[in-house]
């Protein structure tokens, strides 16, 4: 009998899958973080801004560069296209809790046409480089510190309960004059509560994780590192988008001819997935290939056993597996070089400050 019942409690253990980083975030928060239905939009003047040239166009939205009329500032304003009302509140919701976080764009204003009730988001103005003419031009310290950068942004918004869920090249502002870098488009992100099911139609099709493509929804933060990872692959090797599927479908048959299909089965098998039939005669068996045998003259300055061992713990089917954003902005290796850079630049302003204090101590005692 003892058996089986913990052969019933590995079966059951098997099919819950929890977060190994912030899982509670949400509820340790309130209700009143995480309720986005209750949020009550306190609406703007949308008088105030003017577009200026249209930027850009999503799924759900018209993307305008715009200006402050009153301040004379730059702006985004994203004028949001006809949406379930919810799902606009899950973003106001989700940009208002992450405000003044590091790296994440900025939320000025929310506002609505009188006629049309067509809302617009006013977000802060990033000088973006498009990362087709960027990416090219990095250098390797340079993929190191905005890898870097980004991870700030994503630990931030998992240690508060948010997954984005659309990572990619796209979303990710790079100011590089500035050295800036903003992590945009809320539009798809949600709060994560353990034990919840998922949609797994988000992202972008090269960028969904594993787990969206075999449509298993107990998902998590997780989502985001594989993203990172189909990014960051694509960056130090220069082959854009790395996993380049056709479909859905054949999204899934390109990382395992990567990842290879024994993990695959090993990673169904944990989590007791059973695979969709129309993968049936489009899965062959690959072997999994080392990273190492992307690596070309033109790619190679960026290539070193610490970027290999950094994505190779991003690009791992079992999403528990993956390196979390904390656990990579506090100990990988790879981004040493970033982190001594940033000790000598808070050592110098440290330095600085003691300076002014001491040459206005001494002013004042004179």
């Amino acid at each position: 009998m003892a058996t089986s019942s913990a052969a019933a409690g590995q079966q059951q253990e098997q099919q819950h899958s929890i977060s190994r980083i912030y899982p509670n975030a949400n509820e340790e928060r309130g209700k009143q973080w995480w309720d986005y239905d209750q949020l009550m939009v306190a609406w703007g003047v949308q008088d105030n801004y003017e577009v200026v040239r249209k930027v850009g166009r999503g799924k759900y939205s018209e993307v305008f560069e715009g200006v402050n009329v009153v301040s004379e500032e730059k702006c985004v304003i994203k004028v949001l296209k006809p949406v379930k009302k919810k799902k606009i509140k899950r973003e106001i919701k989700i940009l208002q809790n992450l405000a003044g976080g590091q790296n994440i764009v900025m939320l000025y204003d929310v506002v609505r046409d009188p006629q049309s009730k067509t809302p617009s988001l006013v977000f802060e103005h990033v000088n973006n480089t498009d990362f087709k003419v960027l990416y090219p031009r990095l250098t390797d310290y340079d993929v190191r510190y905005y890898i870097f950068e980004l991870l700030k942004a994503l630990d931030f918004c998992h240690s508060r309960g948010i997954m984005h869920r659309d990572v990619k090249p796209h979303n990710v502002m790079i100011d590089h004059e500035q050295r800036k870098l903003r992590l945009i488009d809320w539009g798809l992100a949600e709060f994560y509560h353990p034990g919840t099911e998922y949609n797994v139609r988000v992202a972008s099709r090269y960028f969904k994780g594993p787990e969206l493509l075999v449509d298993f929804q107990e998902y998590d933060y997780s989502l985001d590192m594989w993203s990172l990872g189909c990014m960051f692959a694509s960056m130090i090797f220069r082959k854009e988008p790395f996993f380049h599927g056709h479909s859905n479908e054949d999204q899934l048959v390109k990382i395992t001819k990567v990842l290879g299909t024994d993990d695959l089965y090993a990673y169904l098998e944990k989590y007791d997935i059973d695979l969709a039939p129309e993968f049936d005669d489009i899965l062959g068996r690959y072997a999994k290939k080392p990273w190492m045998k992307f690596v070309t003259s033109e790619n190679q300055r960026y290539i070193s056993n610490e970027a290999i061992d950094f994505l190779d713990h991003l690009l791992r089917y079992d999403h528990q597996e993956r390196i979390t954003a904390r656990e990579a902005l506090d100990g990988h290796s790879y981004f040493n070089p970033v982190r001594e850079a940033e000790q000598r630049q808070q050592a110098l302003q440290a330095g600085a400050a003691k300076i002014d204090e001491v040459s206005s101590n001494s002013e004042a005692a004179a």
